[in-house]
């Protein structure tokens, strides 16, 4: 565990021990406030209810195992083999009834998977993304936000609008960064609601969306209702805007260490030290709407189940890349949508996925996941490789840029050898990303630049991740499938 044995914070492992221990212990009044019992400042909630009432519930059957495990202030740093596997079987239990069964019955729901094989490796090279395996076991959390997400889309990809509507309340009062999908879910069902027709089908939809919305969020939300400052404490713990732009990165230190852009852009302007906190918020903020508008646009208008999936990578992109107080974890909220996909872009689902992986070295390296990201993550791009064939699927139709290619034909001369070019990039990316992972390994920094290993490893990140944004925008906007898709939502 990351943390594992080191005072005073103690990890990520001791954050989920913790929140047992406060929701437990404590009335519900006091779970987000500043008390003598609970002190904020170690390890403090800073997630939606959904998360403390699923503690609570973990803190339940610890009482029946072992009090010691969370009593009140005597068991903070608490470490022990038997409770080491209550926690990891709390995890395997969270993967096992929410977020393993969406991966299965949605691969196994794709028209594209027309076997069970088919399906099955599917299902099979998304359960191995090593992002996830290494961050859920690695940090210790818990997938069901991304669980109750892949519900939503599963919902929603069967015309169960409201049971979709459900799941991505549940996903979003589990972990407010399921903002990153909220706006193409929002987008493709009010599209829905256009087409059928505003005063007919498409009202009586949007009614019924908006009260299942309201009602999820009113049954998660009740016991802090009590009073508005209760409700007002909450959400600042879920968005402490006032601790600037970098304040989730891991490595906020100078230079920060993440793979988005303003990070990047730290490397040679320091941010920090000429923008204001509010004029940060701002930027971040007019930045982050822009990247998102033209994908919002184009799935409101033409609402279509493959064109809300692609917005769904495509905004998280944009809201990894500019958005305020961003996580190096937060990528996985990209890869999960990326996944989805991976049966109809294989190649460059495993390319993003391989990166997003590397993205997140540093971080794996500070917690001692070197051997396991050095095995998994070959072995992940050798099941994709055997599976998808991806090196033979880089044509521009391939890569759904039939359209786009069409369109440029006249002007651009090099789409002719396009898949030779995409197929070099991708082995010299990928050799890049080997190099660079086992220098970060087996190499010390010069000692003027002590941060050129991850400083590195973040920029290179950021302008793939800069390139993905322009070509998952691109296959939107030129999909001509879009409109022949939504006649059939009308």
């Amino acid at each position: 565990f990351l943390g594992a044995g080191k005072p005073p914070m103690y990890g990520d492992y001791e954050a989920q021990r913790h929140w047992q221990e406060v929701t437990y212990n404590l009335p519900i009044r006091q779970w987000y406030f500043n008390t003598s019992d609970n002190n904020l400042l170690y390890w403090g909630l800073d997630y939606p209810p959904l998360t403390a009432y699923h503690s609570l519930l973990c803190a339940y059957i610890a009482k029946l195992i072992n009090p010691d495990w969370i009593a009140l202030h005597t068991s903070r740093g608490y470490e022990s083999q038997p409770h080491k596997l209550f926690m990891r079987t709390t995890v395997f239990v969270a993967d096992l009834l929410v977020y393993i069964p969406a991966v299965i019955f949605y691969c196994f729901s794709l028209k594209e998977t027309s076997t069970k094989k088919k399906a099955s490796i599917c299902a099979l090279c998304i359960l191995l993304y090593p992002g996830l395996i290494l961050i859920d076991h690695g940090h210790f959390q818990y997938p069901l936000s991304l669980g109750f997400a892949l519900w939503g889309v599963l919902a929603l990809s069967y015309d169960w609008d409201l049971l979709g509507s459900v799941a991505f309340c549940l996903a979003l009062n589990y972990k407010q960064m399921e903002l990153y999908h909220s706006l193409p879910f929002f987008c493709y069902l009010l599209g829905k609601c256009f087409k059928k027709g505003l005063k007919g089908k498409g009202l009586v939809l949007l009614t019924k969306i908006t009260g299942t919305v309201v009602v999820s969020f009113a049954v998660c939300w009740l016991p802090f209702c009590t009073d508005m400052e209760q409700i007002m404490q909450v959400l600042r713990r879920l968005f402490p805007i006032d601790r600037g732009l970098f304040e989730a990165c891991m490595f906020s230190s100078p230079p920060p260490r993440l793979a988005n852009i303003w990070c990047s852009l730290s490397v040679l302007i320091k941010i920090k030290n000429i923008v204001s906190p509010q004029t940060q918020l701002k930027l971040s903020l007019a930045v982050t709407l822009l990247s998102l508008l033209p994908t919002c646009i184009k799935l409101t208008v033409q609402p279509s189940l493959r064109g809300f999936k692609f917005a769904l990578v495509s905004c998280a992109l944009s809201f990894f890349l500019f958005s305020f107080q961003v996580h190096e974890k937060s990528i996985l909220l990209v890869s999960v949508p990326v996944c989805l996909i991976i049966n109809e872009i294989p190649f460059m689902a495993t390319w993003f996925l391989l990166v997003s992986t590397f993205s997140m070295l540093p971080l794996l390296l500070k917690d001692g996941l070197l051997l396991a990201y050095a095995v998994t993550t070959p072995a992940f791009l050798s099941l994709c490789g055997a599976s998808f064939s991806i090196l033979d699927k880089t044509s521009a139709e391939d890569l759904q840029l039939k359209p786009f290619s069409l369109s440029m034909k006249g002007y651009v001369s090099w789409f002719k050898s396009f898949s030779k070019i995409v197929r070099s990039l991708f082995l010299l990316s990928v050799t890049l990303m080997g190099v660079l992972s086992l220098v970060c390994a087996a190499a010390r920094p010069p000692q003027r630049l002590p941060d050129l290993f991850p400083v590195s490893v973040s920029v290179i990140s950021c302008l793939h991740f800069l390139l993905f944004l322009v070509y998952f925008n691109v296959v939107i906007l030129w999909d001509s499938k879009n409109s022949r898709s939504q006649k059939k939502i009308n």
